[in-house]
């Protein structure tokens, strides 16, 4: 039986749990609400990978091409943290 303390994937070890106790996976999907589809991929996951394969991936690659040079992102910061009334176009004024 696997355990997982996680959130995030407390559902998706439920449903193989269930499975395995009730040895029946069109059952088991029935009372949980999902597909058989979506048990085997668990399943298969689980398998290649342990209960850390059910974690969620995130599926963007960070764009990292509009990022300022790190000097003037904390410029900005900590003139946002003196003057937190002053808005993004005043502070951009003020600073330029």
């Amino acid at each position: 039986m696997l355990q997982s303390n996680q959130k995030i994937i407390r559902h998706k070890v439920g449903l193989l749990n269930l499975a395995e106790k009730l040895v029946n996976v069109s059952k088991a999907c029935r009372m949980i609400g999902l597909s058989r589809d979506t048990f085997y991929r668990y399943y298969d996951a689980v398998e290649e990978g342990g209960v850390e394969a059910l974690l969620e991936k995130p599926r963007r690659v960070p764009d990292y091409k509009n990022r300022v040079d790190e000097e003037t992102e904390n410029t900005v910061v900590d003139y946002a943290i003196e003057y937190p009334a002053y808005g993004q176009v005043r502070v951009s004024n003020e600073l330029r």
